[in-house]
C-alpha cells in the first residue's frame, strides 16, 4: 500500500507495514522535549508516574522562553528542571543554548523520527523528514516516561509548489500565502506534506520556516522528504550519519493538494490578530511601526540574519521605532558575530539579545507599549501574544521587517531602496 510521509514515518514507529487515515497507533518516540514554561507540568507529571527512569531515547528540556529568567518565580521554574535533568539523566540545554525547535533540527531529530514536544510549534522537525508534532505536557510526560505515544493517523494535504519565489520574496510570505488560503483552522489535525519543484529546491531554513508554520493553519505536523538538502545540513551539523533518504510512495493517497504557484507569491504580512489576515505589504503600505523584531524560531537562523542584515547596511532604524535582533541559537549568534551581522545590525541602531524566544512569547526583552504596533518575524499575533493586549503585531519576512525598520512604516522590500 503506498503511503504518505506521515503514513510512513508512523507506521515505522508503530512496528505496522502500514496505516491509514483515522486509525489509532501506539508508536515509538524517538525525541521528547520541554521548554521552561512547560516543563514544570511534564515533570510534575513523571513524578506522579513514579517512573523509575526515562525511555524516550532522547528526552531534552530547553530554558529559552525566559532567557536569563526575568522574575523569581520563572527562576525557580528553571532551577526545578535543571535538578531535575541531573537526577533523571534527561539533558538540559540551558539558557545560552537558543531556542528548542533550532537547537532539534541542528543536534537532535534526524529523517524518520517521531519527535514529540510540549510545544506546539514541534512541528518544525519535520523539515528534516521527521514527524514532529505538538502534545500537552502530560502527553508528552507519559512519551518521556514511557518511550511511547497515542496518535490518530492523520490525512495528509499535499502542498505543491511550482516556479521559484522572486527577488526579496522568501519561504516566510510563501507559508503566509498558504496560510491565508487554507485558514487558520483549515489543516486541522492534518499533515502538511510540501512538494513540487520550488520545495526541492528549497534551502533548509526555508523550509524550517514552513514546517514551523504548519500549526498555524491547524496541521498536526509539516513534512518534507529527506533528500540531498536534508543530508547537506545534517552535515554541517557534524551529523551526516543520521542522513536516510526518505519520501512518500508513488501513488500515495491524500485527501487533497493544494497547489501553489511561487512566482505569483509577493511579500506578506498577517495583520493583527490571526495568522491568516494576511494581505500583500504594499497593501498595508504606510502602517506606523513602534517596534521591529526580527528573529524567533521562525525567522531567527543565519540566513534570515543575513538577509535583514543585508537590507540594514548602511542604514539606521527610523528614529521612532524600536528595533530587536534575537538569534536562533548560540550557534547561528556565533556565526552572525564572525561574519560581522552583529556588527551591521548595533550600527543599525538595534538591540541585538541572547539567542532565544526573546520578545515573541511577551515575557521580556521587548514588551509593548499600549497602542503600540510591532512588526515580527514570529509565527503568531495573537492579542497579547507579545505582552500586552493593548498591542498589535504584524507578521511579515526578515527582509520586509528590515526595510520597515528603515522607514518606521511597513514597506514591501522590493525596490524599496
Amino acid at each position: 500500500m503506498p503511503l504518505t510521509l506521515a503514513e510512513k514515518i508512523i507506521a515505522a514507529r508503530a512496528g505496522a507495514d502500514g496505516v491509514v487515515p483515522g486509525q489509532m497507533v501506539v508508536a515509538r518516540v524517538d525525541v521528547a522535549i520541554a521548554q521552561d514554561g512547560t516543563g514544570p507540568l511534564a515533570i510534575q507529571q513523571i513524578r506522579e508516574l513514579g517512573a523509575a527512569s526515562l525511555q524516550a531515547p532522547t528526552v531534552v528540556f530547553f530554558l529559552d522562553h525566559t532567557a536569563p529568567a526575568p522574575r523569581a518565580e520563572l527562576a525557580n521554574a528553571q532551577a526545578g528542571i535543571r535538578a531535575f535533568c541531573r537526577e533523571s539523566g534527561a539533558t538540559v540545554s540551558d539558557i545560552e543554548m537558543g531556542i528548542c525547535h533550532q537547537r532539534v533540527a541542528e543536534s537532535y531529530a534526524k529523517p524518520g523520527d517521531l519527535v514529540i514536544g510540549a510545544d506546539s510549534h514541534t512541528c518544525t522537525a519535520g523539515a528534516l523528514g521527521a514527524f514532529g508534532t505538538g502534545m500537552g505536557s502530560t502527553d508528552v510526560a507519559v512519551g518521556m516516561a514511557g518511550g511511547q505515544t497515542w496518535l490518530r493517523v492523520p490525512e495528509t494535504v499535499r502542498v505543491e509548489v511550482s516556479g521559484a519565489l522572486g527577488a526579496h520574496v522568501s519561504a516566510k510570505d510563501l507559508m503566509l500565502t498558504i496560510i491565508g488560503t487554507l485558514s487558520a483552522d483549515g489543516a486541522t489535525y492534518k499533515a502538511l506534506e510540501f512538494a513540487g519543484e520550488l520545495v526541492a529546491a528549497l534551502p533548509m531554513h526555508g523550509r524550517l520556516t514552513l514546517a514551523n508554520m504548519a500549526v498555524e493553519a491547524g496541521a498536526k505536523a509539516g513534512l518534507f522528504a529527506s533528500d540531498e538538502v536534508t543530508r547537506a545540513f545534517l552535515r554541517e551539523q557534524g551529523r551526516e550519519g543520521d542522513w536516510q533518504a526518505l519520501a512518500a510512495d508513488p501513488g500515495a493517497r491524500y485527501e487533497r493538494t493544494l497547489p501553489v504557484d511561487g512566482a505569483a507569491v509577493v511579500p506578506m504580512v498577517a495583520a493583527p490578530h490571526t495568522v491568516d489576515n494576511v494581505a500583500p505589504a504594499a497593501d498595508k503600505a504606510g502602517t506606523k511601526v513602534d517596534q521591529v523584531l526580527i528573529g524567533t524560531c521562525t525567522n531567527g537562523r543565519l540566513e534570515d540574519l543575513r538577509a535583514a542584515a543585508a537590507l540594514l547596511a548602511g542604514r539606521r532604524r527610523a528614529a521612532h521605532t524600536r528595533l530587536i535582533v534575537t538569534p536562533a541559537s548560540q550557534a547561528v549568534l556565533r556565526a552572525a558575530l564572525a561574519e560581522g551581522l552583529v556588527e551591521t545590525f548595533l550600527a543599525a541602531g538595534a538591540v541585538v539579545t541572547n539567542a532565544g524566544c526573546g520578545a515573541c512569547v511577551g515575557i521580556h526583552e521587548g514588551i509593548l507599549a499600549d497602542g503600540e504596533v510591532c512588526l515580527s518575524t514570529a509565527n503568531r499575533n495573537f492579542k497579547g501574544r507579545m505582552g500586552n493586549p493593548a498591542a498589535a503585531i504584524y507578521l511579515a519576512s526578515p527582509e520586509t521587517a528590515a526595510v520597515s525598520a528603515i522607514a518606521g512604516e511597513i514597506c514591501d522590500p522590493r525596490g524599496s531602496f
